[in-house]
């Protein structure tokens, strides 16, 4: 028996942070507009209506500006009692003429304010809800929730066992189609719940030691490949997100890639255990009544219905199971294991294309895997450093909160660059008589299943054919979890001429950063370990990074690494055995550093690397 988890988050944002201005028609700011607060309460309670009458529970997170409407405090308490809704708490919503009074500032991110104003804030909020209601919420959120105000939530309201707490890759991308003005910066985290560590809010909790001791969620539940490539905020299963993205049939006013993507959410079950989850968290910004996305109200408002009424009819059939935040939270905690990962084998259901992603997400790393390009890990995150990474004003990232990557295909180019230069990627290349081919250029398709504790990748043969051979070749990689590891196999099937041989050449381009600008690289010390044994060279041959294309290698090399103390993260590579191991250092112009391992393969040899992540001393 499998699970699809939804949740339906509402809050009655009396000051949409993008309405305001429509409403009021190009007029001066006013935040206490009356016209502009009664017409946000009416679309929550249509929000709250159109949920209800498909039998679905919400979490109403009341927002602070909604904390002095007394009408808006009514509905949450009569909606609790009739329908089981959930009174919990948003850190959205600040703006409103007591807090701009009280704090002087337009600033309304929570995560970006100073962590003396966070505290103030959270407890004028906090203690505002408790005098409401008279009892401290069991959830909250925002848009993203920094380590440091989730501890100190927790540790001051404890009841808090729920949080929204980022949004899956919403960085430079969604910054670029928001015209460079929309700064909020956090990429890297997971698309789907996990326990955030004390450490960092991306990386999850490996342990108990390491629980902040709420389950989070994200903002909205994204199209993992869509969303990937372009902007996110035009890909998820909150309906207007659909229409932002222009995604639905004028004439018609259909949206059959909304269903399509609910329905490729509860599909993930498959890759996890029995167990999936979607949600919405909707403000009344999305629904005003002079229309949004170019789309009029009308549109806004029947897509709303619409949505809700697939989810109701889901939960009707037995396919689906509504809880609020704090039920699932409850759940969650049974559910799941601290190291067990969340995967996704997500296929393209926008484009036409047949284009395959693998996402994997545990305590270690956060790794994507592109089959179009023969199965390249193409996104990875180094949880295992559990980088601690302060944000707001008066630390060194006021707004960029996002997990630093050590490969990002969108950011660092990838296998596809147009000049001279490496972009970042995990990938392999064979090589026979002068001819070089890149698994990247093999697009092929992925198998999942799982053996006891590992997640296993079977993708299908590729062909490669140099001007005098075939060879056909098999990739296996396998998620060990609880390891920090993945072990990619390659299996040569067959060859034209069984005699032959072919280099293969397993490699890893890399870097650090969180945008597309580059970072400083000097320090980064890459290691070439010797073995000594079965053949291969003893000692270690060391390159301190300094910009200067120097390479060295080892016959038989025990391992290939790279320590990066500016996120405080060694990888490395491992093999089998034979290959000859090698690390080369970048330049200014191609800012990266290069792991991997060369080796002479035969027909129907096998031969594996293993790629692991640890936390630098």
């Amino acid at each position: 028996m499998s699970d699809f988890i939804l949740n339906i988050i509402h809050r009655p944002e009396m000051v949409p942070e993008y309405s305001a201005t429509v409403t009021g028609h190009g007029r001066e700011e006013d935040i206490g507009n009356k016209k502009l607060l009664t017409e946000s309460l009416d679309i929550f309670r249509t929000q709250q209506r159109l949920a209800h009458e498909n039998g679905l529970k919400t979490t109403i997170q009341m927002t602070y500006a909604s904390l002095f409407n007394e009408e808006a405090v009514q509905l949450a308490r009569d909606h609790h009692t009739m329908y089981g809704d959930e009174i919990a708490l948003s850190l959205l919503g600040l703006p409103c003429e007591q807090f701009r009074e009280k704090y002087k500032t337009k600033d309304f991110c929570i995560w970006m304010f100073s962590m003396e104003d966070k505290k103030r804030i959270v407890d004028d909020v906090f203690g505002k809800f408790r005098d409401i209601f008279g009892f401290w919420p069991e959830s909250t959120g925002s848009y993203y929730l920094d380590a440091d105000l989730i501890n100190y939530i927790k540790e001051t309201y404890p009841s808090v066992k729920c949080a929204v707490a980022t949004c899956w890759e919403e960085g430079p991308k969604a910054y670029h189609t928001c015209n460079n003005s929309w700064y909020t910066l956090f990429d890297g985290g997971p698309w789907a719940p996990w326990i955030p560590s004390k450490q960092n809010t991306h990386a999850p909790a490996a342990d108990e030691s390491e629980d902040s001791g709420i389950v989070a969620i994200p903002h909205l539940s994204r199209d993992l490949l869509a969303c990937y490539d372009g902007n996110g905020s035009n890909f998820g299963t909150h309906p207007q997100n659909v229409l932002r993205g222009m995604i639905y049939d004028s004439k018609t006013w259909e949206y059959p890639y909304l269903y399509n993507l609910i329905d490729q959410y509860r599909a993930q079950e498959k890759y996890n255990n029995g167990y999936s989850y979607n949600m919405m968290f909707v403000g009344p910004g999305w629904m005003n009544k002079m229309g949004r996305w170019e789309a009029p109200y009308e549109l806004l408002e029947k897509s709303y219905s619409d949505g809700c009424r697939y989810y109701g009819k889901l939960k009707r059939e037995g396919k689906l199971i509504d809880m609020t935040m704090s039920e699932f939270a409850d759940y969650y905690r049974k559910k799941k294991t601290y190291t067990e990962p969340e995967c996704a084998l997500w296929r393209d259901i926008l484009y036409g294309s047949d284009k395959q992603l693998f996402w994997y997400t545990d305590p270690y790393m956060r790794a994507g895997v592109n089959m179009d390009q023969g199965g390249a890990i193409v996104d990875l995150r180094p949880y295992a450093a559990k980088l601690r990474w302060e944000v707001g004003i008066g630390t060194k990232h006021v707004q960029d909160a996002s997990y630093p990557f050590l490969i990002q295909e969108k950011y660092r180019a990838g296998y596809f660059t147009h000049y001279a230069g490496e972009g970042t990627i995990r990938s392999a290349k064979l090589s026979h008589n002068g001819e070089e081919v890149d698994l990247c250029l093999c697009r092929t398709k992925a198998h999942f299943s799982q053996e006891g504790r590992t997640r296993i990748l079977t993708l299908d043969p590729v062909e490669i054919e140099f001007a005098d051979l075939t060879v056909k070749l098999q990739t296996k990689e396998y998620f060990e979890e609880g390891s920090g590891a993945v072990k990619i196999e390659r299996t040569i099937l067959e060859m034209s001429d069984p005699s032959a041989e072919v280099e293969l050449n397993e490699y890893m381009v890399a870097c650090y950063g969180t945008t597309e600008y580059p970072e400083d690289m000097s320090g980064i010390v890459l290691t070439c370990e010797g073995s000594g044994a079965q053949g291969g060279t003893a000692g270690e041959k060391t390159i301190v990074y300094e910009y200067k294309c120097r390479e060295e290698s080892l016959d038989g090399a025990a391992s290939v690494s790279a320590v990066v103390p500016q996120i405080e993260t060694k990888v490395s590579m491992t093999q089998t055995g034979g290959g000859m191991g090698y690390i080369r250092e970048g330049y200014a112009f191609s800012p990266m550093f290069t792991l991997g391992y060369r080796k002479k393969v035969t027909d129907k040899e096998v031969y594996a690397t293993w790629l692991r992540l640890e936390k630098a001393n």
